[in-house]
């Protein structure tokens, strides 16, 4: 590994510590905000669809100028977007605006999307057969999210209401994350595409448009696991704050919760690179969607806040499996000139369905309950988790083709 490819990692994953305060933040007030300042209980999903619809129309065009021009530029902007975001939904809860909120979750949302297109910018510095280890270290640093939760956010929910009024200060800490955020990312240099283009192995001649990608051996198939994966997982974490006070317990023991759920998103994730790239990506695929579904599952008999804890953790760990492998083959399937219009579509898709999902999961939630809800969750997990395995051949990858377990 060259000096400025461990020098640009370092200073991502520091990025991505500083994000992943305001994604614990959004993950778990986003359902609980929009009702406070509305009164409304019926749109508990509005919250959520609203944040993560923002983030796939963000993108998609953001992956797109990532092409023309780099990668940092337009995460660095994303980081500003985030604080204004942050400020807003502040806003509109001092006053009490459910327009001024959805602003802001929209532009949160945005900011948080393409941030996380970091992931892309990490593999992409690695040579192609150590991509799902350099994204994986990257990641990693965004387990510090759990952190955050019970030695912060935790506390400061312990004695505050969680009408409008109270989610002010709340958001306002969103802010200094997103500025720190932006600062550490203005270190990284050369910008990660130049990086990528050092390798002989990268695709090179004329750019394909996106449609002609799309229908290349293997982007289909990455494609529905990244769209799946992420989908169910985003829609549900989003919904767990709800569901969780709907039980019961106390709206500080939602970022337990969600601490435990990012530990399993990232915490094993170097672990899991290490796996991806030794025993190939479909299997780690269909073996996340897998887990993902059983424990959406148990999220409909395990009520308690340990209990609940524990199937977000198995959420998140199933996540990391299938996602980090579909995003490392998207990227290994196209060259640095294509590869942000690329992934930018998978996120577009990837949070449009997660919005909806959200969206409909708090209908039924209001309409049938939470154990419904898990259940038709975990249906959607196991589909393509199947469909998958049912296409399963393995071969196990030569260390020069990464890709080859993946037909």
């Amino acid at each position: 590994m060259s000096s400025d490819v461990r020098r640009n990692a370092l200073l991502l994953a520091g990025s991505l510590v500083c994000n992943s305060g305001m994604f614990q933040l959004a993950a778990a007030l986003s359902s609980l905000t929009l009702v406070a300042v509305t009164g409304i209980t019926g749109i508990l999903g509005l919250g959520p669809a609203i944040f993560l619809a923002a983030g796939g129309l963000s993108a998609g065009p953001a992956g797109r100028l990532m092409d023309r021009v780099g990668r940092m530029p337009v995460i660095r902007g994303a980081f500003l977007a985030g604080a204004i975001g942050c400020g807003t939904v502040a806003g509109g809860c001092e006053l009490v605006s459910g327009a001024v909120v959805a602003l802001g979750l929209a532009l949160v949302g945005g900011a948080a999307s393409i941030v996380l297109l970091a992931r892309a910018a990490a593999a992409e510095m690695f040579a192609p057969a150590r991509r799902a280890r350099g994204m994986s270290f990257v990641l990693f640093a965004a387990v510090s999210g759990a952190i955050w939760g019970p030695v912060l956010f935790g506390p400061l929910f312990a004695h505050r209401s969680m009408m409008a009024d109270g989610l002010v200060w709340p958001w306002l800490l969103g802010i200094p994350f997103m500025v720190a955020g932006f600062a550490v990312s203005s270190f990284v240099a050369p910008d990660p595409k130049e990086i990528a283009a050092r390798y002989p192995a990268e695709r090179a001649g004329e750019i394909a448009p996106l449609g002609r990608i799309l229908r290349r051996p293997g982007v289909p198939t990455a494609l529905i696991a990244a769209v799946a994966s992420f989908a169910v997982m985003a829609g549900v974490m989003n919904l767990a704050g709800y569901m969780a006070v709907g039980r019961g317990h106390h709206e500080g023991d939602v970022f337990t919760m969600i601490s435990l759920h990012i530990v399993g998103m990232y915490g094993l994730v170097l672990v899991v690179g290490d796996l991806i790239d030794r025993f190939g990506r479909r299997l780690a695929l269909s073996g996340g969607l897998a887990l993902m579904a059983v424990s959406n599952a148990a999220l409909a008999w395990l009520v308690g806040v340990w209990g609940m804890s524990i199937a977000l953790l198995g959420l998140g760990l199933g996540w990391n499996f299938s996602y980090v492998a579909a995003t490392t083959q998207l990227v290994s399937l196209t060259s640095p000139s294509e590869r942000g219009r690329l992934v930018g579509f998978s996120d577009l898709l990837s949070s449009l369905v997660a919005a909806s999902i959200a969206l409909l999961g708090g209908l039924v939630y209001t309409a049938s309950g939470a154990a419904v809800l898990s259940l038709c969750a975990a249906a959607l997990a196991a589909l393509p988790a199947v469909w998958l395995a049912a296409r399963f051949r393995y071969n196990p990858p030569p260390a020069d083709a990464p890709s080859a377990a993946f037909s």
